[in-house]
């Protein structure tokens, strides 16, 4: 069922000019159908490079989002409609405007991890992976860090020559996990690297072998020479990386480490994204897409 159903997609996908995008969060049988796959702003810059009119991001609202920024001329659908993000609906325009106004000197630097109209009022995005390299790079001293603190935590562990004010926010999923629960991860499986998402909490992030992106995790765990692995971050990526390297073993940092909404898309909402009876096609005014990219163009500036 699952490769008939996949077998159509990739027909439909060809006749209709669509290119799949899916992020490392996704179901496997999902990822295999992607003509990309990886982190979200990676996946946002393969996509604009490509010919095809219709782009499918499979994965959260700002994710599609992102897309459309990078290229406004193509047609960009969202998998699944309900499939939002806690973190980057955590603030809003209004929200950070007055945050601004008592903070006038600083540089407000966004997480991708954002909706576009929140982009439209910061300076800078960053992505998990550039964070550190691009606030460095920011002439300013003073930097307001939004949305997610432990994110921003970690940067400021990095880059202590800045005046980094955070604002609390984060990803309900890494954030709900406690360093004990690192640590029992740690005594279950006392030969194992710890490797870490910085939107984890601080406190989990100071236990870990390594801490990074998702596609830093998975290309760490791929090229290390070590056989076992605790991977803290969303439970698919432990899966896809037990696929890709079955010599090695890798454990979930916890079960509980799911994002209901990266698994709101399903095969079935692909399929019928492809034949063209699904998805949400994203939208974005003139003024937003002017104002939110520039956000984006001055990341690319810094090095990003």
């Amino acid at each position: 069922m699952i490769k008939d159903l996949q077998a159509k997609i990739l027909e439909l996908k060809r006749e209709n000019d669509v290119c799949i995008l899916a992020h490392s969060y996704q179901a496997k049988e999902i990822v295999e159908v992607a003509d990309f796959t990886g982190d979200s702003y990676q996946l946002s810059v393969k996509a604009s490079s490509v010919s095809n009119h219709t782009v499918l991001m499979c994965g959260v609202r700002f994710m599609a989002e992102t897309v459309k920024l990078l290229s406004p001329e193509k047609r960009v659908l969202l998998s699944s409609p309900i499939a939002g993000c806690p973190m980057a609906e955590q603030m809003d325009r209004e929200m950070i405007e007055s945050v601004r106004r008592d903070y006038p000197d600083y540089t407000v630097v966004a997480y991708i991890n954002t909706t576009a109209q929140l982009k439209t009022v910061c300076d800078v995005c960053v992505t998990s992976s550039s964070a550190v390299k691009i606030v460095r790079a920011i002439p300013n001293k003073n930097i307001l860090f939004i949305p997610d603190c432990n994110l921003g935590a970690y940067v400021a562990a990095q880059v202590p020559e800045k005046n980094i004010k955070l604002l609390d926010g984060g990803c309900p999923v890494h954030r709900a996990i406690p360093a004990e629960e690192a640590l029992a991860a740690k005594r279950l499986h006392p030969g194992a690297k710890l490797l870490v998402h910085p939107e984890c909490r601080p406190e989990v992030s100071a236990l870990a072998d390594f801490v990074g992106s998702t596609s830093a995790i998975m290309d760490y765990a791929r090229q290390s020479a070590d056989r076992e692995f605790i991977i803290g971050t969303e439970i698919s990526i432990a899966e896809l990386l037990q696929y890709a390297c079955p010599d090695k073993r890798f454990y979930p940092l916890s079960k509980n480490l799911i994002c209901p909404d990266m698994k709101a898309t399903t095969l079935v909402d692909v399929y019928d994204c492809v034949r063209g009876a699904g998805g949400e096609e994203i939208i974005l005014d003139e003024q937003t897409l002017r104002k939110a990219r520039r956000c984006i163009d001055e990341m690319i500036r810094l090095g990003g």
